[in-house]
């Protein structure tokens, strides 16, 4: 890879796996609704510029119908409950979590009679993830709740089931377009919870958090991953969903003490073999670099989204 190629990956490698610290920190001080609010409403309108320019917007809204759909199963429903799981549940923990969104991505398109075909490598990588995230709860079932468990397991269906949207509905349309789109409807859904339940207080850390979330964590990091995608192709730049959950490990062991536990040290390295087994497939040759837009169906490519 070019050395613009290697920026822009370990800056999405960071950006990606920094959002479960963010919201580990902001839900101290916010509801779970009233921070989904202010990260999406911050990130629509700083997005908001670029796809207006690019004339994306429109596009996406007219297919109000897919649009409404993904937007809830990749965002809407997704962020508040990853949110209100981390109230309870570390934020180490929940980026590992999240990390299982292939294996579930395996099993949808499995169901979908999906033309992916799963082979016997990608069928020992899902057997494999799954003793993984076995291991990680099992070993530490003193640690952790269940209705959070739970939340993280909605959230990783809809992380997996979103994509499928974008490829069979919105596959044509400019990415930034849809991104933009599903960020401001989220924001106008969650607008009265955030009248309704305010802050009591908002110290400079949750700000911070919340600023850091929507502008590093959403506005930046769609247009850095875009970027990528030209740059390098979407099938390789499907290796930042296997370094985020270290990231996130990382930080939140050293910047807020959380414990690294026996369940992450087995389970992790289980889930990552799994996921990267499971992820394999067969894709059609990357779009040459300078590519002016991002197609939504390119950006559907790599298993997850941003958390």
């Amino acid at each position: 890879m070019s050395r613009r190629a290697w920026a822009l990956f370990v800056a999405m490698c960071v950006i990606w796996g920094i959002p479960y610290l963010l919201i580990r920190v902001a839900v101290r001080d916010l509801s779970p609704g009233t921070l989904v609010f202010a990260r999406t409403g911050l990130g629509a309108l700083l997005l908001l510029p670029v796809a207006l320019s690019r004339r994306a917007l429109w596009p996406a809204l007219r297919r109000w119908r897919p649009m409404l759909a993904y937007t809830v199963v990749e965002v809407a429903v997704p962020w508040l409950l990853l949110s209100d799981a981390e109230t309870k549940l570390s934020s180490s923990l929940t980026g590992l979590l999240v990390a299982a969104v292939p294996l579930v991505g395996v099993l949808i398109a499995r169901l979908l009679r999906s033309d992916d075909a799963v082979d016997r490598w990608r069928v020992a990588g899902l057997a494999l993830g799954i003793v993984g995230v076995a291991a990680l709860l099992g070993l530490d079932i003193g640690q952790v709740h269940a209705l959070p468990i739970v939340e993280m397991g909605v959230v990783t269906v809809g992380y997996a089931v979103g994509p499928v949207i974008l490829t069979r509905r919105l596959s044509d349309l400019p990415a930034i377009g849809v991104v933009t789109a599903s960020l401001a409807i989220t924001a106008l859904a969650y607008l009265p919870v955030a009248i309704l339940d305010p802050p009591h207080r908002l110290p400079a850390t949750a700000i911070a958090s919340v600023a850091s979330l929507a502008l590093f964590c959403t506005a930046v990091a769609f247009l850095v991953f875009f970027a990528l995608i030209a740059e390098i192709g979407p099938a390789r730049a499907t290796v930042i969903t296997y370094v985020n959950p270290a990231v996130a490990i990382l930080l939140g062991v050293l910047l807020l003490g959380e414990d690294f536990t026996t369940g992450m040290a087995v389970g992790f390295p289980l889930i990552l073999a799994g996921s990267v087994l499971a992820a394999r497939r067969h894709r059609p040759a990357a779009s040459p670099a300078g590519e002016p837009e991002v197609s939504a169906a390119a950006a559907a490519q790599t298993p997850q989204a941003p958390s």
